[in-house]
């Protein structure tokens, strides 16, 4: 209910979008919530949209801090060489050493791309190559391990994996067009650091 909820409320906004400015107006826009707030409120439309948006983003970056600390903190456990991120803080009731790594990284993204823009070039290719993973890892699960008991089986498999793994692989493609076009030493930077991160992850594994 939840999810179906988020799409209408989606597709209702964009339909105010399109409403308010047209298909034109929302492909010249540089801030299409801001152009369209901006034909009711002139005056107060972009700090209205910052405001909106800053309280929003709260329930994202909730979600993400929480879920991604949880990631590190289960690769440390099942990883004998990250074995630092894979402790628990019984006082805090948190994965303290992942929080702190997580920190770190998205300080070190900040500090490096200077730009609100280029920390999505840099990111959205990784991020929907991996929702791609996890997505198809589901398929290889339930063929590989289909007899272990789990306590979630995903609603509709397989035609809702499928139309999600279409759906990466379309934000995929569009990221990494966008960035050929505006930040192609972004790609390479990407590139390089799944490569070193999987041979360092390889190196790893066999050594203990």
């Amino acid at each position: 209910v939840g999810t179906v909820g988020v799409t209408v409320l989606y597709l209702l906004i964009n339909c105010a979008f399109l409403s308010a400015l047209g298909f034109a107006g929302m492909s010249d826009s540089d801030a299409v919530a801001v152009d369209t707030l901006g034909k009711v409120f002139p005056e107060a439309a972009g700090r209205l949209v910052c405001v909106l948006i800053c309280i929003s983003a709260l329930g994202s970056v909730n979600g993400l801090v929480f879920t991604g600390a949880r990631i590190t903190y289960a690769m440390g456990i099942h990883h004998r060489a990250f074995r630092v991120v894979g402790t628990w803080n019984g006082r805090l009731g948190t994965p303290v050493w992942s929080l702190v790594l997580q920190g770190c990284l998205s300080l070190a993204i900040i500090f490096l791309t200077r730009s609100f823009i280029d920390t999505i070039l840099y990111s959205a290719p990784v991020v929907w190559l991996f929702f791609l993973a996890t997505a198809v890892s589901v398929f290889v699960l339930r063929r590989k391990d289909r007899d272990i008991p789990r306590s979630y089986r995903v609603f509709g498999y397989p035609v809702t994996t499928i139309v999600f793994c279409v759906c990466c692989v379309f934000m995929l493609y569009s990221s990494v067009a966008y960035a050929l076009v505006n930040k192609p030493v972004g790609l390479l930077v990407l590139a390089g650091v799944i490569a070193i991160g999987s041979a360092v992850y390889v190196v790893s594994e066999r050594r203990w």
